[in-house]
């Protein structure tokens, strides 16, 4: 083999890989937005029940599982609980609005 098809192989396997990166990136933003309309629900539902928005204990545990299930598999455990800490940021931002909204409406 020559390195033209050295060049030519490593870009069909490039290209291969992008699109399974795509697709594993467009399944990321479906499972979020499943996450988000689940803990829509949980805003709900907390608000109806006087429940506070943040919960830390919650957070804590869902933090150090996320560590370890990362452990596992190799992941860096601190960029996944940075990123997982932000979505839950987001979340009681979410379930705040919910109750705005929920108080409004009692």
């Amino acid at each position: 083999m020559n390195n033209h098809d050295d060049g030519q192989n490593a870009l069909q396997e490039l290209q291969t890989l992008r699109q399974q990166i795509d697709r594993l990136d467009h399944a990321l933003v479906l499972m979020l937005a499943n996450r988000f309309a689940l803990t829509r629900r949980v805003g709900e539902l907390k608000a109806r029940a006087d429940l506070n928005a943040f919960d830390p204990r919650r957070e804590e545990e869902k933090i150090r599982d996320i560590k370890l299930l990362c452990e596992q598999h190799g992941l860096d455990p601190v960029l996944m609980a940075d990123i997982l800490a932000q979505i839950m940021r987001e979340t009681v931002k979410n379930h705040e609005r919910i109750r705005a909204e929920v108080t409004r409406g009692a």
